[in-house]
């Protein structure tokens, strides 16, 4: 009996010995290879040999090889390393995206060998994996070639063109003039293919490291140098484009989180979400279940459906949006995914098709925005009081999704006008609230009688200083309060800036002040003897990292440097933002209200818009203007064979030939669908309008070339001449209408006729 409790004893300590022992090191890279990245993720220990293929120091990034696998490894520190490198890495494992990859925290070099054969293969190849971190060679066409340096060293991002899709080739260690005139040619590269991914580690295209121009081999240089090329009318540009586009319809399947009708909507499966462009207006419910089919593409730097169609399967599965930060939002691992984040409010304004909310958290700006539906039925905006704290729920949308660069700009796409709600009022310390404190402070000081004499002097004084500081501070805050009212009007932003550079001049007593922006212009009072000033400058950044500017400000040397004066700086550059980016985007704003989006030619809006204003003038100076009413015939059967992109196309390319036999003055604008109409400025005849509408009918005499479809176009004029047609905008569209559509009856008529 005590022999066999022995026996368990001993077992039980075994066992236990071996569960309590480390996991065993993996000693080949084909092993690490092996592991599943749920196996990597347990960080298992590694000691193997392996031939550096590609080694970048500046991101500590580097590839090795051993037979035919290849592994990425993340150095914990810099190392000095060669393609070619016979090295021995220690470290651990860690799951990814892709496959397993090693974090590695020691790396001895063994001897300088060859590189491992390139495989040559293709881009399909490439995009499926198939040879990630191997040494390859593929063929293509040089697109573009970029020099960039970085600590005094130059490399190179290369734009590659392969018969199935592009390829971004970064090259390093540019030592000479290799890539000089290289445009178009016909190249073969060497290096280590990867790929390119988004904030949330999702594949967006393929990417090939080249060590050296070495990697670079030209097979066929371009016929012709792209700077002996004929000069192209800037008008006339299209005419050199080509495509063909053999990308493939795909659906994906996940929960509503987004919509806008006719312009996108977004679809979220868990942790993972996606951004569809779409024509398409039927009525759909945030929150259902929806499949939607379309051609994937890479949209602003994140994975995207394009030329989406959507079903609404009518099952509700509501996502519950991602409480977190702004910092964290910065970091674009959390694009397009259905979000809150509370913030400061800034600012609030009303655009034309949109709300935008101006919110801040950590120091640092962000927008929150509402898109008023498209039948104009906008509700009004929301009156919170600026300086309260609202929490936001939308779709995080970002400028820029690299996943290794930091605070990133971001907007929220709210989803209705409920996505924004308050969190706390602003805080009760202000300036009337302070005021009264001092007047309870001297009440309180006159009753306490007892007070000797010196101290009551000294209460005086500092009732005085904190009077005038009150005042001054009140001051201060009123201006400000003053320019953020004329940034969400209609002033000017020279006239802004102008407010602005004064303001910063008060509050650093008088000081000289001035802004100048990146084209030049100047506002303020440079100070041009600077010899007892000393110039505080602050860079104006938009959030997207981009220079608007720089406030300056000269401070006289012999007074001493306060903290003060830095905030103040400070608080005129965040103003100065706030205005530049909020008059770009007023600008573009209205360039959407008047022209029409598909073929970039003003809407019916600026049409009647500038109709109005040649009747003033024709009433004034008693002329006389024409307008052609221009229907186009056989559309509809081509969109039925063809398809609405064709379609689209086509339109894009009728306007284009009507916008070239207008002259300066006139104007060629889309009514809508089919239907164009031109003014005809300055007339003497009716046979002066008789004559334009002639050249523009002449447009259709040659069919038209859209995707290797040849179209034959065809359309109906009818004209109007002011006054003897008609003495009002309606009268004239009515009246040219009418004579439209009397031509296209006629020819219908003799169509018949004929048959």
């Amino acid at each position: 009996m005590k022999r066999l409790i022995a026996s368990i004893i001993v077992l039980l300590g075994t066992a236990a010995a071996a569960w309590a022992s480390p996991p065993a090191q993996l000693t080949t890279l084909h092993a690490v290879h092996s592991l599943t990245n749920a196996e990597a993720n347990r960080g298992l220990p590694v000691a193997f040999e392996a031939t550096v293929t590609y080694y970048q120091p500046l991101i500590n990034s580097l590839f090795v090889q051993d037979g035919s696998e290849g592994l990425y490894i993340f150095p914990n520190r810099k190392f000095e390393l060669l393609p070619g490198d016979r090295v021995l890495l220690q470290g651990k494992t860690q799951g990814s995206s892709v496959n397993p990859i090693v974090i590695s925290d020691n790396i001895q070099m063994l001897r300088h060998g060859v590189l491992p054969k390139a495989i040559s293969v293709t881009h399909d190849e490439l995009i499926n994996l198939q040879y990630d971190c191997l040494m390859v060679t593929v063929r293509g066409i040089l697109r573009t070639s970029d020099i960039r340096f970085d600590s005094n060293k130059s490399s190179a991002e290369l734009l590659l063109l392969t018969p199935d899709g592009y390829m971004n080739v970064i090259m390093d260690r540019l030592e000479d003039n290799r890539l000089q005139n290289l445009l178009d040619a016909e190249v073969e590269l060497t290096g280590v293919a990867g790929g390119r991914f988004d904030g949330k580690m999702q594949m967006l295209g393929v990417q090939l490291m080249v060590a050296s121009p070495a990697g670079l081999k030209v097979l066929k240089r371009a016929n012709t140098s792209p700077w002996s090329l004929p000069i192209t009318p800037m008008d006339w540009i299209i005419a050199g484009s080509h495509v063909t586009d053999r990308t493939s319809r795909i659906r994906v399947h996940g929960t509503l989180t987004y919509y806008q009708p006719g312009s996108s909507l977004v679809l979220q499966d868990g942790s993972k979400s996606i951004w569809i462009t779409t024509r398409g207006r039927d009525p759909m419910r945030i929150g259902d279940i929806v499949d939607a089919t379309g051609f994937p593409e890479e949209h602003n730097g994140f994975l995207a459906l394009a030329h989406g169609e959507a079903l609404d399967s009518g099952v509700n599965a509501p996502i519950q949006a991602l409480a977190t930060t702004r910092q964290v939002l910065t970091t674009s691992r959390h694009i397009i995914d259905l979000v809150s984040v509370e913030g400061e409010l800034v600012t609030a304004a009303r655009g034309g098709s949109q709300d935008t909310y101006d919110l801040t958290a950590d120091g640092q700006l962000f927008s929150a925005i509402y898109r008023h539906p498209a039948s104009g039925n906008a509700l009004p905006m929301k009156q919170i009081p600026v300086g309260s704290k609202v929490r936001v729920t939308g779709i995080c949308v970002t400028e820029d999704s690299n996943p290794f660069n930091a605070n990133v700009a971001f907007d929220i796409l709210m989803r209705d006008f409920n996505d924004i709600t308050v969190v706390a009022k602003p805080s009760p310390v202000n300036t009337r609230n302070l005021i009264v404190a001092v007047i309870l402070l001297l009440l309180a000081v006159i009753v306490a009688g007892g007070w000797g004499w010196i101290l009551m002097k000294k209460v005086h004084r500092q009732t005085v200083a904190m009077s005038v500081r009150t005042e001054a501070e009140a001051a201060m805050e009123r201006r400000r309060n003053s320019i953020l009212i004329d940034i969400n009007g209609s002033q000017s932003l020279a006239s802004i800036m102008e407010q602005i550079v004064q303001m910063v001049s008060l509050g650093l007593k008088g000081a000289p002040c001035w802004c100048t922006l990146p084209d030049g212009t100047e506002f303020g009072a440079r100070v041009h003897d600077k010899s007892s000033m000393h110039i505080l400058q602050a860079r104006i950044m938009g959030r997207s990292g981009i220079s608007l500017g720089t406030l300056f400000a000269g401070v006289d040397t012999l007074l001493p440097e306060m903290e003060s004066n830095s905030e103040m700086l400070s608080a005129g550059v965040r103003l100065a933002t706030l205005a530049i980016e909020t008059r770009r985007l007023y600008a573009d704003l209205r360039r959407r209200s008047e022209y029409d989006l598909l073929t970039d030619i003003p809407n019916r809006f600026a049409l009647e818009k500038r109709l109005n204003k040649l009747i003033e003038e024709a009433q004034k100076h008693a002329s006389s203007f024409g307008l052609i009413y221009i229907d186009l015939d056989r559309f509809k059967p081509i969109n039925d064979r063809y398809g609405h992109h064709i379609g689209d196309l086509y339109l894009q390319e009728v306007a284009l030939r009507m916008m070239r036999q207008l002259r300066g003055g006139d104007m060629l604008a889309r009514l809508g669908g089919d239907e164009f109409a031109a003014l005809v400025s300055v007339v003497n005849h009716r046979a002066d309008v008789e004559e334009a509408a002639h050249r523009l009918e002449r447009c259709f005499d040659e069919s038209f070339m859209v995707e290797e479809h040849s179209l034959i176009g065809a359309a109906s004029f009818g004209i109007a001449l002011y006054p003897a047609d008609g003495l009002t905008k309606d009268s004239l569209l009515s009246a040219a209408d009418a004579a439209m559509y009397l031509v296209k009856n006629l020819r219908r008529q003799s169509d018949i006729s004929a048959g």
